[in-house]
């Protein structure tokens, strides 16, 4: 079990700032920009690498609630920038597949 399963369960407190039947999304306890809010869903899938055709409206659901929670924070119109880290060599560090929505300053590029 992850800390994004645990998190889900409420067996572990997050900063909660949207919870609907299929996702969640809260804030990043180290954040790496003023904004910083992980989008989850709630179906355990390790990563964007093991996504099957059964979850494309999942993975639209995140990517609409992640477009949906930056307007309501107040990053949407400056920009933002959604990140799905896939496997280690993708600096995913949590085993559970999770959309970073970075925002409130801005970004460069190449990302890393």
């Amino acid at each position: 079990m992850t800390i994004f399963s645990k998190i889900i369960n409420k067996e572990i407190p997050a900063d909660i700032v949207y919870e609907d039947e299929l996702c969640l999304a809260f804030r990043d306890i180290s954040p790496v920009a003023p904004t910083h809010i992980l989008v989850i869903p709630k179906k355990p899938i390790r990563s964007m690498a093991e996504v099957e055709r059964e979850d494309k409206e999942l993975v639209g659901h995140l990517m609409y609630t992640a477009a949906r929670i930056a307007k309501d924070v107040g990053v949407s119109e400056a920009g933002y920038r959604l990140v799905a880290n896939t496997n280690d060599e993708g600096g995913q560090s949590v085993p559970h597949l999770h959309i970073h929505i970075l925002g409130g300053r801005s970004m460069t590029w190449p990302p890393g």
